[in-house]
């Protein structure tokens, strides 16, 4: 309604500088300058009528065992399916999301996708990240350590596809289960994955180009590698799936795909 209003509001001004110039501008230069006010009004109609709808599709990726199926139905229907979840194909499904089940009014439905994190399944985010409006890369919080190199393999090769890159495309770290007493802050998680990123990025530079796979580079030559160097825009979060404690991500969610 607000764009139709302001539509009206830029037609009629137009029609009132034509008026004001239509007694003193020679007819032909007169059918000149009302024929390219309708080719430009035109013009950006179609391109308001074409233009692509904004993306409703959030991708859930990370290592095995990270949670993130658990996640998944916690967002989809407030289950936790027992925590014994585990993914082999995408879970992906496109509801309201189950906390605004109860909210009056129209409300945006979201398109998640859960990505398995075996390595051997990996290629499958390549389907989803040039949709999406927003990735989350969710770590064990509790597991943390033991897992911190792969995880920040996994996590380096996302930051430096294409598809992130160009479209700037928000991460969101998800720090699950720290709900327990000996998980890992995401201030720490944070810190020692921008470290071992920091390790990855020296020694895959001095790898000659014909072996390097990723599309772009990360971080700032010279300087230690920290989240706030990448194009996109990089937070971190806490949860815990088992709990149902998501208000984190749902906020991460909703600010990327308005309700």
């Amino acid at each position: 309604m607000q764009e139709l209003d302001q539509w009206k509001e830029h037609i009629s001004h137009l029609l009132n500088v034509a008026n004001d110039y239509i007694r003193e501008i020679p007819s032909d230069q007169l059918y000149a300058a009302a024929a390219i006010a309708v080719f430009t009004t035109l013009i950006l109609l179609l391109l308001r009528f074409f233009k692509r709808a904004k993306s409703n599709t959030i991708v859930l990726t990370g290592l095995s065992g990270s949670g993130k199926t658990v996640i998944f139905y916690q967002l989809k229907d407030g289950s936790t399916h027992q925590g014994t979840v585990t993914s082999m194909e995408p879970n992906e499904d496109t509801f309201i999301l189950h906390s605004e089940t109860l909210k009056k009014g129209k409300i945006k439905p979201v398109h998640i996708v859960d990505v398995p994190g075996h390595s051997r399944l990996r290629p499958k985010l390549d389907e989803y990240l040039p949709q999406a409006a927003g990735t989350v890369f969710v770590v064990d919080a509790l597991d943390f350590l033991p897992n911190c190199r792969p995880a920040s393999e996994y996590l380096y090769d996302l930051l430096t596809k294409g598809s992130v890159v160009r479209k700037k495309i928000p991460l969101l770290i998800l720090c699950n289960k720290t709900d327990k007493v000996t998980a890992h802050t995401k201030e720490f998680i944070c810190r020692q994955l921008e470290k071992e990123i920091d390790k990855l990025r020296a020694s895959r530079s001095a790898v000659s180009d014909a072996d390097v796979t990723n599309e772009f580079t990360l971080g700032v030559p010279g300087e230690p590698f920290s989240f706030k160097q990448c194009s996109n825009t990089v937070t971190t979060a806490d949860a815990s799936g088992l709990t149902g404690e998501i208000s984190q991500l749902e906020e991460f969610i909703r600010q990327h795909v308005k309700p």
